[in-house]
C-alpha cells in the first residue's frame, strides 16, 4: 500500500469517527429524531410522522445517552415540565422504551376521570366538543369519537378525543407522587398511560428524555411507503411538514 493511499484512508477514517462524535453529541445534548408508530396522540400526532425531541429542555439523566448507561442517578441542569407539554420518556416497566403522551399531572397533584371528564386537583379541567361522531385510528382498526379543545390550569389548549363507549369514564383518584409524572394519551380510548398502574402508571422524572417540539416530515404508511417514490404524492402529508407543536 502506498503512503499517499494509506494518508487518504486514515484521514478519511478521521472524517468519519468526527461525523459520528458530532452526531453522537446533538443526539445526546441538544435534538434526537423520534418516528411516531401509534396513534394514542392522534389527532396531535399521527402514525407516520417524524418528530424532534428537545434533549435540553428538562436536563439530563441517564436516559439522555444512548442505551441510558447507568453512571447517573439524578438529573442535571433540571427544569420543571409544564402542564400540557408533549413528553418523550422512558417507561417505568423496562426503562427501554420510548413512550410519548401529554403531561397532566404534576408532583403533589391528583387526577381523576369523573363522568368521563378530566379533573385536576378537584378542578374540572375545561373542555368544549368541536367535531362529533368522526373516525379515528386504533391501531389496525377504526374508532368513532368525539373530539373536545381541553384547557390546562396554566392556559395551553389542546385537542382530545373520546370513543362513544369511553371504557374509562370514572376512576379512582390517583396520587402524582414526589419526583413523578402523570401522562395521558391524546386518543384517550387508545392509549396505554399514566392510568394504567402496571404498564405504565406514574413516570418517574429521571425518565423524562425530552419535549417534542416539531414534526419534521410525515408519511402515511397506509396510502404507501416512503421508500416508493412514485406514492409520495398520496402518502406524503406535506402540510404537517415543519409543523410545530
Amino acid at each position: 500500500m502506498s503512503k499517499n493511499l494509506k494518508n487518504t484512508i486514515i484521514e478519511n477514517f478521521k472524517t468519519l469517527l468526527y461525523a459520528l462524535l458530532i452526531a453522537l453529541v446533538i443526539r445526546s445534548l441538544f435534538f434526537q429524531p423520534f418516528y411516531i408508530p401509534s396513534s394514542s396522540m392522534e389527532p396531535t400526532l399521527l402514525i407516520g410522522d417524524r418528530i424532534f425531541v428537545s434533549k435540553y429542555i428538562y436536563g439530563y439523566s441517564k436516559h439522555s445517552l444512548p442505551f441510558s448507561p447507568k453512571i447517573y442517578n439524578s438529573r442535571l441542569f433540571f427544569k420543571e415540565p409544564s402542564y400540557g407539554d408533549l413528553v418523550v420518556f422512558k417507561t417505568p416497566v423496562d426503562n427501554r422504551t420510548d413512550y410519548i403522551k401529554r403531561l397532566i399531572g404534576k408532583p403533589g397533584d391528583s387526577v381523576q376521570f369523573i363522568n368521563g371528564e378530566i379533573f385536576l386537583n378537584k378542578e374540572k379541567i375545561l373542555r368544549k366538543k368541536v367535531i362529533s361522531d368522526y373516525t379515528i385510528r386504533c391501531g389496525k382498526s377504526n374508532l368513532k369519537v368525539d373530539s373536545f379543545e381541553e384547557t390546562l390550569p396554566n392556559g395551553v389548549v389542546y385537542t382530545a378525543v373520546y370513543s362513544k363507549n369511553f371504557s374509562l369514564q370514572n376512576t379512582d383518584e390517583f396520587i402524582v407522587p414526589q419526583k413523578h409524572y402523570f401522562f395521558l394519551g391524546d386518543n384517550r380510548d387508545c392509549s396505554q398511560d399514566s392510568r394504567f398502574l402496571n404498564s405504565v402508571g406514574y413516570v418517574n422524572y429521571i425518565n423524562l428524555v425530552g419535549e417534542a417540539k416539531i414534526i419534521f416530515f410525515s408519511n402515511d404508511t397506509i396510502k404507501g411507503s416512503a421508500l416508493k417514490i412514485w406514492n409520495w404524492k398520496e402518502s406524503f402529508r406535506f402540510n404537517r411538514f415543519f409543523k410545530k407543536l
